[in-house]
Formats: C-alpha cells, structure tokens, sequence
C-alpha cells in the first residue's frame, strides 16, 4: 500500500512540474503578425547598388555563420542599400513592413567613415515618424580607415523597442546610426567591408 502511494505521489508531483514547465514557457508577443523570432530567419541580405554602375549586388548573411560576408565598396561613391529578411526562400521583409511599429533598424559601422540616411518610403516608417531602416543610401567618404583595424557593419533589427530615433552618434572609430531604449533584438548580421 505504501509503493502505490509514493507511485502515485511521484506521478502526481512529475505531473504538476509538466504544467508548471508549460505554464511558464513564453511567447515574445501575442501578435501573430508581428511575431518574428530570430530562430525563422535564416538570412539577411544587403542588395548594394552602386549610383554609378546602377549595378546591384547581394550579399547573403546566413544567420548563425562563422563567416561575413565582404561588402566591397568604394570610397567616394554613392550607394543605395536595401535590406531584405529572409526565412528559407520565403521573404520576411513584408512581416517587418507589416509590423513596422514594433521594429527598427540600427547600423553601426566600426572603423568606417560612412554617412547614412535612411530612405524608407511610407510602407517602411512608423507611426512616430522614424523610418525602420529597410531602405538607406550610403555616402562612402572612407570605407576603411585603419587597415590594420576590421572594417565592419553590424546591422541589428529589434523588435518593440520603446523609444527609436534616427540619430547617428560616434562610436570609437566609427558611426552608428540609430538608436533605441527597450526591445529584444530580432536578428543581427555582421559584414566585412573592404576596398
């Protein structure tokens, strides 16, 4: 009789800590829509467009590589950037656009001397008028200022953060353009940039 109630008690108490586990588990949001966890996207990609050439070229950050991509660019010209999410060959860009209010876009160039400014049109800018990033144009003043330094970008998408603004500041040798208070961040990708 004592076997079959420490059984039972032992069942019971497994039992109550399965609840308590999947009671505790969380979503970020509640928001279908604007729920786009860093575990589904698997790429982010730069589609650089050189004003001089109008020749687009992509470069392909897989989420969780050990490698950057090399983004060569040149010093003195003039650049369109478009950012484009990706979840396997799904395009997630129109997610963030859907959910435009909940996401923006910093970019921090360590060891580079690049003016941005963000181009987004309607469908890419929030409700208190900060544009999320999607869409930018980079004036390339020194692509890389200290050779003997990486020259890199660090591009991070985060999600409900609370205050946003489009302001740059500098940043050791540097600009980062973008700030926030608040959030998590979504997705982050890293890029070399080279000559």
């Amino acid at each position: 009789m004592k076997n079959i109630f420490k059984n039972t008690t032992l069942i019971l108490g497994l039992l109550f800590l399965a609840v308590s586990l999947s009671l505790t588990s969380c979503n970020r949001s509640d928001d279908e829509a604007d729920d786009l966890p860093q575990e589904e996207l698997s790429d982010v990609l730069l589609r650089v467009t050189d004003e001089a050439t109008g020749t687009p070229v992509v470069y392909d950050y897989q989420v969780n590589s050990t490698t950057n991509p090399n983004v060569k660019l040149i010093n003195g010209h003039t650049y369109n950037v478009e950012v484009i999410f990706k979840n396997g060959d799904e395009d997630a860009t129109q997610e963030i656009k859907d959910a435009k209010d909940e996401h923006f876009l910093v970019y921090n160039f360590p060891n580079s001397d690049i003016t941005l400014t963000r181009t987004d049109d309607a469908n890419s800018t929030r409700k208190d008028g900060s544009r999320v990033g999607l869409k930018t144009k980079w004036v390339v003043n020194t692509a890389v200022k200290n050779a003997s330094a990486p020259s890199q970008l660090v591009l991070t998408l985060f999600h409900e953060p609370v205050t946003v603004s489009e302001a740059s500041a500098v940043s050791g040798n540097g600009v980062v353009y973008g700030t926030h208070t608040g959030g998590e961040t979504d997705a982050q990708a890293n890029y070399n940039i080279i000559n």
